[in-house]
């Protein structure tokens, strides 16, 4: 695939996604300004939905953009707060989030089950006849509640069968305006282990995007970019939008190296229980150290995100001392496009063998295990994105009751939850339900919890690291609001 197909293919998915529009309105009667749109990055997840801006205001009414019936409705301090789901008789789902408050019916509704069950959270499942809405009907007003950084209304659209989020953008009104295209802030360069080297490292280096001051130049990858054997990239990019100052993220993704399209993602659908896929698809290690997102232009063995297309898993080869034309394209939904182009130098150059110490190769495709006298770790199936060199340490803890168990020199995210079990060196404690595990990260410990039995304390956990063991000893306390 050359240059030009992959732009007409990205430009051809945003033009497919316009083509599906139905007969919906907007959920606010205000000028439609975004703060976050589909897909974006977030921490160990993807931005399911579109998040309006409320002029900075709770209080905005929400309304119903199309036929449909109140299908669930939520109460939580966490996560979406008050929502409302809506199921629409064309197949898809509307949903709500972070609401002020509810209209009077469903607000008598959810109110009659909180004071049943004598709770404030409850998450409540609709039959289709109890309580319809038309098209335009307020339905609760906008708010801040939840996991909620500020006043905004969280809207998605979702398949009804299949419960998994689709981009709003390609059902609501076009009402939207952006001319900003995408813009791309650097590069980096992974060599493969045992199979590669870049500017003489057999690691990965970071390029930066450079725009120069008007009349001294233009705007450049700042290189050189030396390479040998199997290469592969990633890109740190952002988009933008006509109107605001967010920051969103890029739509549409395509690598081309020498008008061979080796690598695209497009995030146009997927499902919740494959979002934690995110941690495969970026570079774990520098969120981890600096919370920036780096996308991977590769498809690492255990990642299975239906979005992403790649030859070779996005790998390139390097094999001839020529220079190699690489070019990123990046587009967002409404086709704005922007195209970097940079060389890579194809140079002859000793690929340096690593020598690695470890304790056991985990595979992503098996069962994982690992376990002594004072430490366990089950790792299911599926659960690690590519094989790990899995180390161990032990350090002594004089301030808990176990020692710190480091399982694994760097941090490794878990698709799904592994189970760590820690023998209490030090069981002293009567109360045995104050023990928990707890994470240690550069000396600060952060609680997890688990379950006593035996001596042992189990959890589970979402990423390799280091953890021992602490209690919660402290009493509850009670203080006055106001």
């Amino acid at each position: 695939m050359n240059l030009k197909y992959a732009v007409f293919v990205l430009a051809m998915a945003a033009g497919v996604a316009k083509g599906q529009k139905q007969d919906y309105q907007m959920p606010l009667n205000i000028p439609a300004l975004l703060s976050g749109n589909y897909g974006e990055l977030r921490a160990n997840h993807f931005h399911s939905g579109i998040d309006f801006k409320t002029q900075g205001v709770v209080g905005k009414p929400v309304f119903a953009v199309m036929d449909g019936y109140v299908s669930r409705v939520s109460v939580s301090p966490w996560g979406y707060g008050l929502a409302i789901y809506l199921t629409h008789p064309n197949g898809t789902t509307s949903v709500y989030g972070h609401l002020d408050r509810f209209n009077k019916t469903i607000s008598t509704y959810v109110s009659d089950h909180q004071y049943k069950n004598e709770t404030f959270s409850v998450d409540l499942t609709l039959k289709p006849n109890e309580i319809k809405v038309k098209k335009g009907e307020e339905i609760a007003r906008a708010g801040n509640s939840g996991s909620s950084g500020g006043p905004h209304l969280h809207f998605e659209i979702r398949n009804t069968k299949t419960e998994e989020p689709l981009d709003p953008l390609a059902y609501l009104p076009a009402v939207f305006k952006d001319s900003t295209k995408p813009k791309l802030k650097s590069i980096v360069v992974y060599a493969k282990e045992d199979e590669g080297v870049v500017n003489g490292l057999a690691t990965q280096k970071e390029f930066q995007y450079v725009i120069p001051q008007k009349g001294k130049g233009s705007p450049h990858i700042k290189g050189p970019i030396n390479a040998w054997g199997e290469i592969a990239f990633g890109v740190k990019a952002n988009d933008y939008m006509d109107g605001v100052s967010n920051i969103f993220g890029v739509k549409n993704i395509a690598l081309v190296v020498d008008k061979d399209t080796v690598f695209k993602s497009s995030i146009d659908r997927y499902r919740f229980d494959e979002t934690r896929y995110l941690n495969a698809w970026i570079d774990y290690d520098l969120w981890r150290s600096n919370r920036s997102f780096v996308t991977k232009s590769y498809v690492e063995n255990g990642n299975k995100l239906r979005f992403l297309k790649a030859k070779r898993q996005g790998w390139v080869t390097i094999d001839e001392e020529r220079p190699y034309d690489v070019t990123y394209v990046l587009s967002d939904y409404f086709g704005n496009t922007s195209k970097v182009k940079f060389t890579v130098q194809g140079k002859k150059q000793a690929i340096p063998k690593e020598e690695r110490t470890y304790d056991k190769i985990f595979k992503y495709n098996a069962d994982n295990n690992f376990g002594n006298k004072k430490v366990k770790l089950d790792i299911d199936k599926g659960n690690l994105y590519d094989h790990v060199y899995f180390t161990y340490k032990e350090r002594p803890d004089t301030a808990g009751y176990a020692s710190v168990h480091v399982l694994n020199d760097k941090p490794i995210p878990l698709h799904k939850s592994g189970t760590v079990r820690i023998k209490v060196e030090d069981d002293k404690l009567e109360n045995k339900r104050a023990y928990g595990i707890a994470s240690v990260d550069k000396g600060r410990k952060r609680w997890i919890g688990g379950t006593y039995k035996n001596g042992w304390v189990e959890a589970s956990i979402r990423e390799l690291g280091s953890f021992t063991i602490i209690a919660d000893t402290a009493k509850p306390s009670i203080s006055a609001v106001g």
